[in-house]
């Protein structure tokens, strides 16, 4: 991982987990996505707007299906291409947002030249997990043995380990430009075996995520929403590894977030839900 961010190894080391996350980092980290996200509401919910096309790329898919299975899965594949570039190019823009930025939308249209080759790598991974979970699962699980429930298991637990890893694959794509996608894919497995911890709670937070998009319509948090949120959890991880590489004989155990974070959580602020809605009460 790239050095960068300031270390200094004179000061405190906060307690961490095994994996090199501590309850710190997760508290910010939530309150850094949330506040990001405020900042940037109106930009977006115009990026999830923007997905709209996506989705009803999906629900077209869909309905030709029921007409003509063969052109329903072409429109379908190609409606999964279409969500891995425009995904690409809102964690372009995110990043910015995750780095205290506001660049404009011709940002986000240039950012589909850069990211496409790791679009593509994303839409390949998509359609077999997809495939397996929908057709292959459902298969074995259809024999009544020991055998066939093993092997659906086991293809159920790998298909877990790259939705897991997927959530790294962009902002690591976004934030390492010099990597390919199949480089930035072994990253992205790196990054979760080193923070299992920190990735299964990322991974319920994106649940609840996804909730709160299905309940308000798409429009908020929406696709944007979680990608900014996967921009700022690996900006923050980033200080990790940054870290350890100035400091290899420091233990994984041992990772100062107070000192890590602290620019971080000086630009920030002492920021409140209260003080958001009502700033003249602070």
């Amino acid at each position: 991982m790239p050095a960068g961010h300031r270390a200094n190894s004179d000061l405190p080391i906060a307690k961490s987990c095994e994996d090199g996350y501590s309850l710190l980092m997760i508290g910010f980290f939530i309150k850094k996505a949330f506040f990001d996200s405020w900042d940037n509401l109106i930009s977006l919910v115009l990026l999830n707007l923007t997905y709209l096309v996506v989705i009803l790329s999906f629900y077209g898919g869909l309905e030709l299906f029921a007409i003509s299975g063969v052109w329903g899965i072409v429109v379908i594949a190609l409606a999964m291409a279409l969500h891995s570039t425009v995904v690409g190019a809102v964690n372009v823009q995110a990043k910015a947002y995750a780095d205290y930025s506001r660049p404009g939308f011709s940002h986000f249209f240039h950012a589909f030249r850069s990211i496409w080759r790791h679009a593509a790598i994303h839409w390949i991974i998509s359609m077999l997990s997809a495939t397996m979970m929908l057709i292959v699962i459902p298969f074995y699980l259809s024999y009544d043995s020991i055998f066939a429930f093993t092997v659906a298991v086991f293809v159920f637990w790998i298909v877990l380990a790259f939705t897991l890893a997927m959530m790294y694959f962009f902002p690591l794509a976004v934030h390492m430009r010099a990597d390919g996608p199949m480089k930035t894919v072994k990253k992205s497995f790196m990054i979760v075996a080193d923070n299992l911890g920190f990735s299964l709670f990322f991974g319920i937070y994106h649940v609840v995520n996804l909730v709160l998009t299905v309940v308000f319509a798409t429009i908020i948090p929406g696709i944007a929403g979680i990608q900014l949120s996967r921009q700022v959890a690996v900006k923050l991880l980033m200080f990790k590894y940054d870290y350890l590489e100035k400091h290899p004989g420091v233990s994984r155990k041992n990772i100062p977030w107070e000192e890590l974070l602290f620019d971080e959580r000086e630009k920030v602020g002492k920021r409140t839900f209260r003080g958001m809605i009502f700033p003249w009460k602070e």
